[in-house]
């Protein structure tokens, strides 16, 4: 008999398989073949939550873009501050917008409030690039949103990196991370003219679908839900490899479960809202990355029932509970789950192979990968059953780092 341990196994193997298979278009970077001069102007603008400590940074970064500086200004979103959040941006020569809407807190709200601000100013913008706070940019990020929007892009997404790598067991595993999903998961979909997905910050937008959307991701994970509105519409946001953006990741085990519970819960919320929608879309109009992206939003069920499985099937062998449970692999050889499972696995090393991230710590910290990936099934469990909360949370940054650090590390 076919049952739901069998269907949720299928599913997740299935799952697995077809990622694998996508991986493939990955092994190589595809570049942009056509350069422009700089034509577009951009509105920067920066989401900060009392970030004082490390705002500096990423403000003189910006200074320093190689872009002719009269094509950008730069805004700080001061979103419900209570330190020198705004002293910090009007030291740096830039726009410090305040917000005070305690009732409405988090990213989402106030990229929203933001935008409308910036519609009602007599300069308008070819484009709206984000970042959070804690960011760092590589100097020839606008160059690159420029050629992709000449290009005909109206959605861009930056390759995403971490900063600080190297400062716990955790941070290294956000960074594996950061690099398996760039050129295993993105850059595939890159390649074959799927939809990439937001990831939160470098991100760019063309301000005219901007102005048609409006904004309205104002869930715990606004990216995740402004990419299935993209979808939607027709509109694939792509990847500029590039393009790269430094991010601050927790060092602490406590702070990363807490961002991610976060992610979950946002995530949970998305899929129950974009899954069915998108898959029907992609049917009828025979759009194979519609389903795509259905798919990756419901992966978060996949964990929920994965983990649920899991458990009862180890209790019952351990503690003989006397429960009766079916297995995939009555109808399949168990020799295919387990060299699947192993291809999955050498995906992360070859992601570093591939990004050229082998250091002596990254190769110690694969160690410890395993625990940060299991992790995410109790943390997502509980996400499931809290998945109504959507009470942002800060996570706070104090690596105030420079860039020239940042790719001196990297490097090395």
């Amino acid at each position: 008999m076919f049952g739901f341990e069998m269907f949720v196994q299928a599913a997740l193997l299935i799952a697995g398989a077809y990622q694998l298979a996508l991986s493939v278009w990955g092994w190589r970077v595809r570049r942009n073949e056509k350069r422009h001069g700089p034509k577009k102007s951009f509105a920067i603008l920066v989401a900060a939550h009392n970030e004082a400590r490390v705002l500096g940074a990423l403000l003189d970064n910006l200074k320093q873009l190689d872009y002719p500086r009269a094509l950008y200004d730069v805004f700080v979103i001061c979103d419900n501050c209570t330190d020198d959040t705004a002293r910090v941006a009007r030291e740096h020569g830039v726009y410090a917008m305040e917000r005070q809407k305690p009732h409405l807190r988090g990213k989402g709200h106030a990229i929203e409030w933001m935008l409308h601000k910036l519609w009602a100013r007599r300069k308008q913008y070819d484009a709206v690039v984000m970042f959070d706070a804690d960011n760092l940019v590589s100097r020839d990020y606008l160059r690159h949103m420029n050629d992709d929007l000449c290009n005909g892009a109206r959605v861009i997404q930056a390759y995403l990196d971490t900063k600080n790598p190297h400062d716990s067991w955790i941070t290294a595993a956000y960074a594996i991370t950061y690099w398996y999903c760039n050129r295993l998961w993105q850059m595939p979909r890159r390649a074959l003219k799927m939809a990439n997905f937001l990831g939160g910050t470098g991100m760019c937008f063309e301000a005219k679908l901007l102005r048609e959307m409006g904004w309205g991701a104002t869930s715990l994970v606004e990216d995740l839900e402004f990419t299935m509105r993209c979808v939607q519409r027709g509109v694939y946001p792509i990847m500029n490899y590039d393009a790269k953006v430094y991010d601050e990741k927790p060092v602490t085990f406590r702070a990363s479960a807490k961002q991610r519970l976060r992610w979950m819960q946002g995530h949970f919320d998305v899929a129950r809202r974009y899954f069915f929608p998108l898959v029907w879309a992609g049917i009828r109009a025979r759009k194979w990355t519609k389903i795509d992206t259905a798919f990756y939003a419901v992966t978060v069920y996949n964990v929920f029932f994965g983990f649920i499985v899991t458990v009862v099937q180890w209790g019952d062998e351990l503690f003989r509970w006397g429960m009766t449970w079916h297995s995939i692999y009555e109808w399949i050889p168990m020799t295919v789950g387990t060299v699947l499972f192993l291809l999955i696995c050498a995906q992360f090393p070859l992601a570093l192979t591939l990004e050229r991230a082998w250091t002596k710590r990254i190769a110690w910290s694969l160690l410890t990968f395993p625990i940060f990936l299991l992790s995410w099934y109790p943390i997502t469990f509980y996400a499931f059953f809290t998945q109504r909360n959507k009470q942002w949370s800060h996570t706070e940054h104090s690596r105030a780092l420079r860039l020239d650090d940042v790719q001196t590390r990297a490097s090395g």
